[in-house]
């Protein structure tokens, strides 16, 4: 990477409660100034993953520039969930908005509260599809393996485009 390039980071969205679209729109909508847009995928609807008692999520990822460092990236994006109003749940439970960093570069991060490339990205169809819509040569940090190689084994039912 050229010196003074900023890296390309990429960001999961989730929602399964209230007005779903709105929801990832506001979370869009709160990102800036410091985190700049770059591109968006498609938007998918998919099954609920872990805790299975609760409604579809809608899910997308984004492409996005920060000089904020991958810590202070995720105290921001974690207000922004709180500014738009998710509360504590069950783990993998329904809530308003969810924001995960994905890949910060080809930065490998394992903090006790930071791990990137995030810990449970390879077993998620709901994050490599529209991941791979976006790039899919994409190489995931420390192999040789795309994010297509990643999807090859999955099982992709329950992630399918949402038509709005």
């Amino acid at each position: 990477m050229k010196e003074n390039q900023p890296e390309r980071i990429y960001l999961s969205l989730g929602t399964n409660l209230g007005n779903r679209e709105i929801n990832l729109e506001a979370a869009k909508q709160e990102l800036p100034p410091q985190v700049k847009i770059l591109e968006c995928s498609s938007i998918y609807q998919t099954e609920p993953w872990g805790y299975l008692d609760q409604p579809d999520f809608l899910n997308q990822v984004l492409a996005v520039e920060t000089s904020l460092s991958p810590h202070e990236l995720l105290t921001y994006v974690k207000d922004i969930e709180q500014k738009i109003g998710r509360k504590p749940s069950v783990r993998f439970g329904p809530r308003i908005v969810d924001i995960d960093i994905l890949f910060y570069g080809d930065r490998i991060i394992q903090k006790e509260d930071l791990v990137v490339p995030h810990s449970r990205l390879k077993d998620r169809a709901f994050v490599l599809i529209p991941l791979a819509e976006m790039d899919p040569d994409l190489i995931y940090p420390g192999t040789d393996l795309s994010v297509s190689d990643l999807l090859f084994n999955l099982e992709l039912t329950g992630v399918d485009l949402y038509q709005e």
